[in-house]
């Protein structure tokens, strides 16, 4: 048996209820893990409130943690009892203070990086990659425009943008967030319910627009990153923080000859050697000390209830992690 929160029911975070589960031994190709860390992401959020059915309930929520291995599968190659692993699934399960995991999900950590930062970062981090590297090539130079800038993966954005030479515009939600999004790179930080907003930016970039803007917000924030873009500006919606985008004239994408993408991270994820290359990137930036996790908040696993309260009412600063 194990600790594990479960939800059984869509709903507030009162539908999360920390109960003990079955644990078997683990099967062929997979390992036996003792949690260190879990991460807590608005997708579990998204999860939690049925916005994304993805879970079948009654489950086991959460995408991303770190951990000791403490026991094997047969078949099982590359890893061993005592191996620092993190990783993310689109299976869940990971709100759990044990759990078993298929092999080929688990990534060995630098001993350069400890079980907090890991469960903190894998998954912002590997987002990162994914919107820096993948979804449109941030160069020096180049103007972008991040919303939630002091976000989790906000910070990340910034820290790793400025370090290819872009000149980061950023938004934040709360005037006490500014300085925080200035620490991780942003040389330009606007208040996202800023009327202005579109007009500042085009003063910014000489009337030229931003190359790419990364948006987590959604519905509050689609129009503006839409009318900050350059000539060719892609924009890179990739969460929905206010609510999801209402349906939109694809004509609206001519006025600049402008590009849209909604990318999923596990779908770029899906390839075992991208999973380990963006990691080894990941890792790499973090062992550099180019990338930081923040971690804001710290609770127990008992008190997931909270975590999800606080992150969805916007009241944290940086990663929350849960503690088994």
């Amino acid at each position: 048996m194990t600790p594990a929160i479960i939800l059984r029911s869509h709903g507030g975070p009162d539908q999360l209820k920390l109960e003990q589960v079955d644990l078997p031994d683990p099967g062929p190709g997979e390992l036996r893990i003792r949690q260190s860390a879990i991460g807590v992401n608005f997708h579990d959020v998204y999860v939690r409130s049925g916005l994304y059915r993805t879970l079948a309930l009654p489950g086991i929520p959460g995408i991303e943690a770190s951990g000791i291995v403490e026991k094997t599968g047969s078949g099982v190659r590359d890893f061993r009892p005592g191996d620092r692993i993190c990783y993310v699934t689109g299976s869940y399960g990971a709100y759990a203070a044990h759990r078993n995991l298929p092999e080929n999900l688990a990534l060995k950590l630098p001993d350069t990086i400890d079980d907090e930062i890991a469960a903190a970062t894998i998954l912002k981090g590997l987002t990162a990659c994914m919107l820096l590297r993948r979804e449109y090539a941030v160069g020096p130079g180049d103007h972008i425009l991040v919303h939630a800038a002091a976000g989790g993966v906000g910070q990340l954005l910034c820290r790793w943008a400025d370090h290819l030479g872009a000149v980061v515009i950023g938004t934040v939600g709360d005037p006490r967030k500014e300085a925080v999004a200035r620490a991780a790179g942003a040389a330009h930080v606007f208040s996202s319910s800023d009327q202005e907003l579109v007009g500042k930016v085009m003063d910014i970039t000489k009337g030229e627009g931003v190359a790419v803007a990364y948006d987590s917000v959604g519905r509050d924030s689609f129009q503006s990153s839409l009318s900050a873009l350059s000539y060719f500006g892609k924009l890179v919606n990739f969460g929905q923080s206010s609510g999801p985008v209402p349906p939109f004239e694809v004509s609206q994408l001519a006025a600049r000859s402008n590009s849209l993408s909604r990318p999923i991270i596990f779908h770029h994820l899906r390839n075992p050697s991208a999973l380990r290359e963006m990691a080894t990137e990941v890792f790499a930036l973090i062992g550099e000390g180019i990338l930081k996790a923040d971690i804001g908040l710290r609770l127990p696993l008992a008190e997931a209830a909270e975590a999800h309260a606080r992150l969805e009412g916007r009241r944290t600063v940086g990663s929350t992690i849960l503690l088994p």
